[in-house]
């Protein structure tokens, strides 16, 4: 397979549209062209991770973190940033970033967090909006069943867990061909009357372009009759953080025992524990101050996230246990999760785990 279809497949898998606006996802470095030998997945793109692909024969870096994160202005290997890329680029190894990507997706971050905690019921703590459309379309009564698998092959139709979701009802369009038309039915310059079918749809916004152009296609029809309407839905599925419920709820020092034992953390900096015990619990991974008050307001006993700034543990005011595990210790897991996803992907081909990302900040105790 070459770059481009390797990105292909991968974007498939994660979609890149629910990444964060701010964020810089997708390929950041290499030849669409060039054949894939080797996938190295990692946390950091950084110059020793280059030299881990180049020793393992890996042609394709794929990174949570996005080693380019503002405009790269030269190449000179300045900074660890430019020396990493440059070495990248001279060594042919293209860079592909995820990012919020994951941290969005429904099986992403936060799930494998709430994982390793055993929390059940869960749910996203900041579902996104404005990703979610309607397409409402008329069809001939006789070709509409024909007309909804289309769309359900081009990705319309899914809500949550369920897929080729529609809705129909019936009616009477009508429809006067003019000059230069071709009609399907009906004769030029009389109006026609036609037994119809408005299908509607729901789909996410990033899939508009392939679901009109297969509607298109399956549509019997010259013109066709539709219409998109934006939702203001939330995501349920989609979206930063996640809460959910512990088995049995803790007292607040076994909860930071049990937080400790399951990210293999020596400290962990934390507001006041509360009285109550520890049964609901907000997960946000990296920097999650943003989602404090969304975790008070589902309920959460406590919250872990990372680099909490001093002014943000005063927003618990007793009403939740504000623990701070470190930004990469709340996402030390990542890289794993990648690993699986893409070697479950791509069997045809190598697809190893770096061993060179470690914790850039130490603690001396």
């Amino acid at each position: 397979m070459n770059l481009k279809e390797v990105v292909f497949e991968i974007e498939n898998t994660f979609s890149m549209k629910q990444a964060e606006d701010f964020d810089n996802v997708g390929l950041l470095c290499g030849n669409p062209e060039r054949e894939i030998t080797g996938i190295l997945v990692c946390h950091d793109a950084l110059e020793k991770v280059v030299d881990e692909a180049v020793a393992c024969s890996a042609n394709l870096i794929v990174t949570f973190h996005p080693i380019i994160f503002s405009g790269l202005k030269s190449l000179t290997g300045k900074n660890y940033v430019e020396r990493a890329v440059l070495k990248a680029v001279e060594s042919k190894i293209a860079i592909y970033a995820i990012h919020t990507a994951f941290d969005n997706d429904y099986y992403g971050v936060n799930f494998g967090i709430c994982k390793r905690l055993g929390l059940s019921d869960q749910k996203i703590l900041l579902p996104k909006r404005e990703n979610l459309k309607t397409l409402e379309v008329m069809v001939p009564a006789d070709d509409a069943e024909a007309l909804r698998e289309a769309l359900f092959s081009a990705g319309a139709g899914g809500i949550g867990f369920y897929d080729q979701c529609s809705f129909s009802h019936g009616g009477t369009g009508t429809f006067r061909p003019l000059a230069g038309s071709d009609p399907y039915s009906g004769k030029q310059g009389e109006r026609s009357k036609a037994d119809e079918e408005k299908v509607s749809v729901v789909f996410e916004a990033y899939k508009q372009n392939r679901i009109l152009r297969a509607m298109k296609e399956a549509h019997p029809y010259e013109e066709v009759a539709y219409n998109i309407i934006r939702l203001d839905n939330e995501n349920p599925y989609s979206g930063l953080g996640r809460y959910g419920d512990l088995p049995e709820p803790l007292a607040p020092a076994d909860f930071l025992k049990l937080v400790k034992e399951k990210f293999s953390l020596e400290v962990i900096r934390h507001s006041a524990q509360l009285p109550q015990a520890i049964r609901r619990v907000g997960v946000l991974g990296g920097s999650g101050a943003s989602g404090i008050d969304a975790a008070i307001a589902a309920g959460c006993d406590a919250y872990l996230t990372g680099d909490v700034k001093y002014h943000d543990f005063f927003k618990a005011e007793d009403k939740m246990m504000i623990c701070d595990i470190g930004h990469y210790e709340s996402e030390q897991f990542v890289t794993q999760q990648l690993f699986e996803i893409l070697s479950e992907k791509f069997p045809k081909f190598a697809v190893s785990k770096s061993t060179g990302n470690t914790n850039p900040v130490n603690y001396f105790l």
